[in-house]
């Protein structure tokens, strides 16, 4: 909520008699000034100025004696850390964070640098974990989410680095992301953060089972662990947050199980498939746990998110259908919970979902017999068409509701 949109609907709320002029000012008080674009001009500069010094040291790296390259790191690195420390004790907070990112930004490119210098030979991603245990560590102590996102970054290209330069999944680079940003994101409560850390979670582990001899499947195991711990978080938008990506995760592996049958039936079962007893036990004890969360939060019927889950890989035949049909219920519920719920923003989201499961059914049956432009012309109709009667029927629910506000 914004101090601009505070001040449009204030007259309104002294016209009902909602509040007086007084109470509105004083709402109006409690809200700063935010000058967002000033803001970031520091911290675009710093990435800015940081690309340059590094493109430019590395440009005339050779030229330059070794002491004084070692010099010139550390005192840069120093001069950042020192400059922004002393920024942020001034107030200028925003500067300061970008000094701070920008000694980050110098300590990490000075060790692939020195590495360089001295035709240092890594086996492992030692460097960047290394690197973004320095950004963890910096935005823990200035509190900064820029400093965050900039470590949650780096971690990300570490677990990258690792598992395609070495085939070996990093297990100190996801701690760090778990335990270090796991943590900042626990005390800090930022819807924004918590989703990204949830992301950046959901890739780590589909880089785990795609590094290894590990089946693809174990990947939901962990994955849904951040869906149940959101159902035991009591703030509803935090624990969406922290859902949205395992269930995205699904949700693809759905439409890669109906759209190519193809690659999964030819020898890539036994990659994809763990050993039923223990991934569906597993998975059952999930679920038990997710189901008290819920029940305890006063959602149960949000338990229906499951069937995205339902391991129908296991099944004898009609796989493909299943999970089509899983899609479907999915698009369906989170369609059907938009409109119980008021909720514009999961309407939105629930007609997406439902004209994505719309499309894949569509090409799953008609791709293979139908002339390619009669598909494109007839799908492009299909979508045409539920576009406007689902947004017709959004708008019709969301004017009832505005109206229903009015007469109460």
């Amino acid at each position: 909520m914004s101090k601009k949109w505070v001040e449009n609907q204030a007259p309104l709320w002294i016209e009902r008699g909602i509040v007086t002029r007084e109470q509105a000012n004083q709402i109006l008080d409690l809200y700063e000034d935010k000058k967002h674009a000033v803001g970031l001009l520091p911290i675009l500069g710093s990435i800015l100025l940081g690309l340059g010094i590094l493109s430019f040291i590395a440009a005339n790296w050779q030229d330059i004696p070794q002491l004084v390259r070692l010099c010139l790191v550390m005192a840069a690195m120093a001069g950042f850390y020192v400059a922004g420390e002393i920024m942020v004790r001034r107030g200028s907070d925003k500067l300061g964070i970008a000094l701070v990112a920008l000694g980050v930004i110098t300590f990490g490119g000075g060790i692939i640098l020195i590495g360089q210098m001295f035709h240092l030979i890594a086996y492992h991603a030692g460097t960047f974990i290394l690197w973004s245990a320095a950004g963890a560590l910096a935005a823990f102590l200035y509190r900064s989410r820029y400093l965050y996102l900039l470590s949650l970054l780096l971690v990300n290209i570490a677990q990258w680095y690792s598992v395609n330069e070495f085939d070996t999944f990093s297990y100190t680079a996801f701690g760090l992301l778990v335990l270090a940003l796991g943590t900042y994101v626990w005390k800090r409560r930022s819807h924004l953060l918590i989703w990204l850390f949830s992301f950046s979670v959901t890739l780590h582990l589909l880089m785990w089972t795609t590094s290894g001899q590990i089946p693809f499947l174990w990947m939901f195991i962990p994955a849904m662990s951040l869906y149940v711990l959101g159902d035991w978080l009591e703030e509803r938008r935090g624990g969406y947050a922290l859902q949205s990506a395992p269930l995205t995760a699904a949700y693809i592996f759905g439409v890669y199980m109906v759209l190519f049958p193809g690659e999964w039936k030819d020898g890539m079962m036994e990659q994809l498939r763990p050993e039923p007893l223990f991934y569906i036990g597993a998975l059952v004890l999930l679920f038990a746990v997710s189901l008290a969360g819920k029940m305890k939060n006063g959602k149960a019927q949000s338990a229906f998110e499951w069937v995205l889950l339902v391991p129908f890989i296991y099944m004898p035949s009609g796989i493909e259908l299943l999970y089509l049909l899983s899609l479907f219920f999915f698009s369906l519920y989170v369609l059907w919970c938009g409109y119980a719920q008021e909720w514009r923003f999961k309407i939105n989201f629930g007609t997406l979902l439902f004209i994505c499961s719309t499309l894949v059914a569509y090409g799953k049956l008609t791709w293979d017999f139908m002339d390619k432009s009669l598909f494109f012309i007839i799908g492009g109709m299909i979508l045409l068409g539920l576009g406007w009667f689902l947004n017709r029927r959004k708008k019709q629910v969301l004017d009832d509701t505005k109206e229903g506000i009015r007469h109460e």
